[in-house]
């Protein structure tokens, strides 16, 4: 963490279809100067994927996406980048590489289910990991969504997911937890998470949000992928406010200003107006006078 109390996640996507940047950084040098770029702005985790999870995004190979990230990552390293590298896969053979080119951090949206290998990984490695929700996989997950209560849903399956990686050997103090925003969940989903997210933070470990630029703030908006900062910087600043601290984001330098404005108000002393004093205005200024 910062000394504002909140880790930003730069993404650094190197891939053709990603839904906001895709095809931006598919070549290692672009990528590499983003991340840079990134690092520069604040960010503090640089999650370097090879393969989209948009909705509908079809699988890639292990060797493209190896292809793909490794010589971003020891770029990166190379380049003297101060942020931690963190790996978005969930395949171990990817993570694996990835940590011994110098990544730190396993990211993956499958939270250990979509290749068993992976907890070993991690857990041999002592890296940190982030352990997500997702319903169904990137091809169906936003095939009508269905939950009795999902935040209820939600909080028992990353509760699950945390007792099965320190079963495995994680340690529980490298745990992040995200509900995953946008995976699997329909607008209403989405708002739901964001507004009981406290329920989350109650297990303990330190709740990811990862709103940037999604489809759900273009509906409530209206806007297109790129317009939605502002959209991306308000569910940032509310999920600080109810116990979020790490924040996956495209757009790096204005949320780190709007989270250390809002964290610096969060934390300041609350004082109020003893019972002898009012307030009077003078000449277009308001200042206090004995009763």
């Amino acid at each position: 963490m910062n000394s504002a109390g909140f880790r930003i996640m730069g993404v650094v996507n190197v891939t053709p279809d990603s839904f906001s940047d895709g095809g931006q950084y598919l070549d290692a040098a672009a990528a590499i100067a983003h991340g840079l770029e990134l690092d520069a702005e604040g960010a503090v985790i640089l999650d370097v994927g090879g393969e989209s999870t948009r909705p509908g995004a079809a699988p890639v190979a292990e060797d493209e996406e190896l292809r793909r990230v490794i010589p971003v990552i020891e770029g990166l390293i190379a380049a003297g980048c101060a942020a931690q590298i963190s790996i978005d896969t969930s395949k171990s053979g990817v993570a694996a590489r990835a940590l011994e080119a110098g990544a730190t951090f396993v990211n993956d949206v499958t939270a250990f289910r979509g290749d068993p290998e992976i907890v070993a990984v991690v857990a041999e490695a002592k890296a940190e990991c982030c352990l997500m929700h997702m319903l169904g996989t990137p091809r169906t997950m936003q095939f009508d969504p269905r939950y009795d209560d999902v935040v209820d849903e939600v909080k028992a399956f990353l509760e699950e997911r945390m007792r099965f990686a320190i079963a495995h050997g994680v340690a529980e103090e490298r745990i992040m937890l995200d509900p995953g925003i946008g995976f699997g969940k329909t607008v209403a989903h989405n708002l739901e998470l964001l507004r009981r997210l406290r329920e989350l933070v109650e297990l303990g470990r330190p709740v990811v949000i990862g709103t940037s630029r999604k489809s759900f703030l273009g509906k409530l908006t209206g806007r297109e992928v790129d317009d939605r900062i502002a959209a991306t910087i308000a569910t940032n600043v509310l999920a600080y406010e109810r116990g979020a601290r790490v924040f996956r984001v495209h757009d790096v330098a204005p949320v780190h200003d709007a989270l250390t404005v809002t964290a610096a108000t969060v934390s300041a002393p609350w004082t109020t107006p003893t019972s002898t004093t009012r307030w009077t205005r003078t000449r277009g200024t308001s200042t206090p006078s004995p009763r």
